[in-house]
């Protein structure tokens, strides 16, 4: 069985089921991995070595012959997949996150090349050259014994005209994908006429039906750049007003938390700030400092999750967007180490409008 590995900030779980639909194999991602006969939640993205080698023999023994997987920064520097052997990968992107472990975005960066070094001479190793750090990756890893292969929107190998995944980003993970696909040997004529039949899942960018004027849509966007990215390509596609809500989760990487108010604060007309897993930290003292980047911007302040998704479904109006961020597959909502159940996705279907 060969195991293709992703790498990247954001677009990491879209990108591997992509991937592996091309390919028709197994995958791992952070909301469930599927071993041909069986789908499950790990609780990793990348779990760790036992587990992901029990997972392995599973998909070997359902006639697997290729399994995609994402490869976290955190797995990387923890060895996590150990001794696996890799066919080859993927990089995406590097943005900010997660630097209340990795403390640098150098750090970060040499963490993620890491993956790359690691590979067998040969290995074909694709680089999207459409996101942030992305060219100076594609520089750093044409100077290993590699066959790189470069991917950009701005040359794309496919059509993309029928696809239905939204947004530029979406354009770049399927060809990441693609040229992941082509590199275990699918054809290029059949991985094109699978894009067309490629839909959002998983709360990335998903449309959620309610009672609500506006269109309403869950993504899993929770760092500047992801929120930048889901907000510009909303815009394509709302001629009213476009509206967020976003929090930041407890316990991690403060350091974006005031980058995201200001991306929000700059793509938004709406904005609504409320909680998104505070863990042990107060919900209050995450908004404040989320509300440093929003500056003079008008915002919303509502630290109860449940009362800030329904305010923006109820005042939103026909024509416009609203982009409930941060959560996307998540269906619990961790306060003071306590999972309490909440789902984004099921909080908006409930939504009753008043009149």
């Amino acid at each position: 069985m060969n195991i293709w590995g992703v790498t990247g900030t954001n677009g990491k779980t879209t990108t591997t089921w992509i991937a592996a639909a091309f390919m028709q194999g197994a995958y791992i991602t952070t909301v469930e991995a599927n071993t041909l006969k069986r789908r499950f939640y790990t609780g990793y993205t990348t779990p760790p070595l036992p587990q992901l080698k029990a997972i392995f023999a599973e998909m070997a023994a359902n006639g697997a012959e290729n399994c995609v997987m994402e490869v976290s920064s955190h797995a990387i520097h923890q060895h996590r997949t150990g001794d696996t052997v890799f066919a080859g990968g993927a990089f995406l992107n590097l943005s900010e996150d997660h630097l209340d472990y990795h403390k640098t975005m150098e750090e970060y960066f040499r963490v993620k090349l890491a993956f790359a070094e690691r590979l067998k001479p040969g290995s074909p190793y694709v680089v999207c050259l459409d996101g942030e750090n992305c060219a100076r990756m594609y520089e750093a890893v044409r100077k290993l014994p590699l066959r790189v292969i470069p991917v950009t929107r701005d040359n794309p190998a496919y059509d993309l005209s029928e696809l239905q995944l939204a947004g530029d980003y979406n354009r770049s993970n399927v060809l990441v994908a693609a040229a992941l696909a082509e590199a275990a040997g699918v054809a290029h004529d059949d991985i094109q006429r699978l894009i067309p039949g490629l839909r959002p899942r998983w709360g990335r960018l998903e449309e959620v039906a309610c009672a609500s004027k506006a269109r309403v849509f869950v993504d899993f966007a929770h760092t500047p750049d992801g929120l930048e990215k889901v907000l510009g390509a909303a815009r394509g596609f709302c001629p009213g007003r476009l509206w967020v809500v976003f929090g930041a989760g407890g316990d991690r990487d403060p350091m974006k938390r005031p980058l995201m108010g200001e991306v929000c604060a700059r793509l938004a007309d709406e904005v609504v700030v409320t909680s998104d897993n505070p863990r042990s930290e107060a919900p209050m003292a995450i908004i404040g400092q989320i509300l440093q980047g929003v500056g003079d911007h008008r915002a919303y302040v509502e630290p109860d999750r449940r009362l800030a998704i329904e305010h923006a479904l109820q005042a939103a109006q026909a024509g416009d967007v609203v982009i409930v961020a941060g959560k996307g597959h998540e269906t619990t909502q961790e306060i003071k180490g306590v999972k309490h159940p909440f789902d984004d996705r099921a909080v908006v279907a409930a939504y009753v409008a008043c009149d």
